[in-house]
Formats: structure tokens, sequence, C-alpha cells
């Protein structure tokens, strides 16, 4: 399935706005709503921990602004590899 570049190039916005990056990617609705519904669901998961970790200044063990990125970059290679009109 096709990604919106929007989305990949939101992985590498300098800086990092949690906020801003969880609603750009909320906003997909439409591209969302055409992925099996455990995509959008894992997708909510790690943007809510995005935002509640965006809330430290630092990076603590539960919260990795690093790691919740490399999850959402790991979210989107699953996203491409669904046949489209999945």
């Amino acid at each position: 399935m096709q990604v919106p570049a929007s989305l990949r190039d939101s992985l590498h916005a300098v800086p990092l706005d949690a906020n801003r990056l969880a609603a750009l990617w909320r906003g997909q609705t439409q591209w969302l709503a055409a992925l099996p519904p455990r995509y959008p669901a894992a997708l909510e998961n790690i943007l809510q921990r995005l935002e509640s970790g965006a809330s430290f200044s630092e990076e603590s063990c539960s919260f990795s602004q690093r790691d919740l990125l490399d999850a959402l970059g790991v979210w989107l290679d699953r996203v491409e590899q669904l046949p489209s009109g999945s």
C-alpha cells in the first residue's frame, strides 16, 4: 500500500514537535480508514506514547522519542508491505 510521503518525511523533522506530528498522522483519515483495523489501533498507541513522552525534557526509559520514531518507521514499512486495497 502506498504511504503518503508527508508521513515518512515527518519522521525526520527537526526539531520534532510531537503534537504536530501526531496531528499530521491522525489527519490522514481517508488513508487510515483504508487500512485493516489493527493498523490504526497500533498507530494510535505509538502516537499516544510519543505525545506523552513530549512532556519530558530528556529521554526517559519509558518514553524514548527516538525509539517511538523508529516504531513509526517500522509501522510504515509494514503498511507498505500490505497489498493495495487492504
